[in-house]
């Protein structure tokens, strides 16, 4: 595979378009390996610390030591996901994990937009909390990783390994687009990975607090994020204008 480092602009589609593979990671150590060889220490995984994100550290790790990881620590995340973030620190000390918080503290927001901004607008809550502080660690990063699978959702399911991100001028590198839920699962068990325990309560997605539920069997795995909204994603991996 070559490493031509591919820019925002110069970026006419996924270079790995017909790349279909049979390994049991299903291609995911191959992207990587590619993303850190082309881009180097600028590469930036935003990671969220859901089961997808355990097995994207465990991988980075692999190809790359002390990968930086960031967390948007949005300040009304479970005490569970705080607690995972402390066990991986512990695990892979070499990562450069950090956590970055939006501008606002929440009782400055509160100040600004009136308290629970979340219920009366979670796109501005999202943006606020989430976007502008992501956009702000993307500032100048050629590419960054994320851990969106096509089985995740409607709005996924034509996300490509390699994907010119228009909301943050960057490219956006998707190693776990062909793994199911099972195959996250079975790598998790067979490693015995650190896992956010809400996961075993019925929360196969997790986010913040107010905007995180559990769901049922029937339901599919991003229902419980903003139930009962028209909303199903964040606006992180969403093209369009920022929320003001």
């Amino acid at each position: 595979m070559g490493t031509d480092v591919i820019t925002y602009q110069q970026f006419t589609g996924d270079p790995f378009k017909d790349f279909n593979p049979t390994d049991e990671l299903k291609g995911a150590v191959d992207i990587l390996q590619w993303a850190y060889a082309s881009y180097g220490d600028s590469v930036v995984y935003s990671c969220s610390f859901g089961a997808e994100g355990i097995i994207l550290i465990d991988l980075i790790s692999k190809v790359k030591e002390d990968a930086t990881i960031v967390f948007l620590d949005t300040e009304i995340h479970f005490q569970e996901t705080y607690d995972l973030i402390d066990k991986v620190k512990a695990k892979y000390p070499k990562l450069r994990i950090q956590l970055k918080k939006p501008d606002l503290t929440l009782e400055e927001q509160a100040d600004a937009y009136g308290s629970a901004l979340w219920k009366r607008q979670p796109d501005q809550c999202c943006y606020i909390r989430k976007i502008k502080p992501l956009e702000e660690v993307l500032d100048g990063v050629p590419a960054w990783v994320s851990g969106l699978r096509r089985e995740q959702s409607a709005s996924r399911k034509n996300t490509d390994f390699i994907n010119k991100d228009e909301r943050f001028k960057s490219i956006k590198v998707c190693p776990l687009i062909h793994w199911t839920w099972d195959d996250v699962w079975a790598y998790i068990n067979a490693k015995d990975l650190p896992y956010n325990e809400l996961h075993d309560q019925g929360y196969p997605s997790i986010g913040c607090i107010p905007c995180t539920a559990k769901v049922t069997d029937s339901e599919d795995l991003r229902a419980g994020r903003w139930a009962g909204v028209n909303k199903t994603e964040c606006g992180l991996h969403t093209s369009g204008n920022s929320a003001n």
